[in-house]
């Protein structure tokens, strides 16, 4: 491993935000569940500003589907990589993509309580849920 410091470049700056441009549209192009995520995504910013959400409720809102959307992006590469590795049946594979994949359910277990508490009182707002 190379000890060298490289000096600040704002060119080597701009294209590492490239490829984190292009690992972002990759996965709404070519993953089924990116394009599952970007059309929930946008469902929800439809309905919040048709009930009119807060400021408060908006980034709750935008933290949990971007919480969800970043768990889904890593699960997707860590998938990738790791049948690229190995691409016959492996337990100890098995259990990292397990732990991917349970990363993305915990985030959305997270969205779905921010939506109940965001959602459920616009559409109800006399208690009646």
């Amino acid at each position: 491993m190379d000890n060298k410091k490289t000096s600040f470049s704002i060119i080597a700056r701009l294209k590492s935000f490239k490829h984190a441009a292009d690992g972002v549209l990759y996965f709404f192009k070519h993953e089924p569940n990116g394009l599952v995520h970007a059309v929930a995504a946008i469902l929800v910013a439809v309905v919040a500003v048709l009930v009119g959400i807060t400021l408060i409720e908006w980034m709750f809102v935008v933290l949990a589907v971007t919480l969800v959307v970043s768990a889904e992006i890593f699960n997707t590469a860590i998938e990738a990589l790791a049948d690229k590795v190995e691409p016959e049946f492996n337990s100890q594979i098995k259990i990292v993509k397990d732990l991917a994949a349970g990363a993305v359910l915990v985030c959305a277990i997270f969205a779905f309580f921010v939506a109940l508490v965001v959602f459920v009182p616009k559409f109800f707002p006399n208690g009646y849920f």
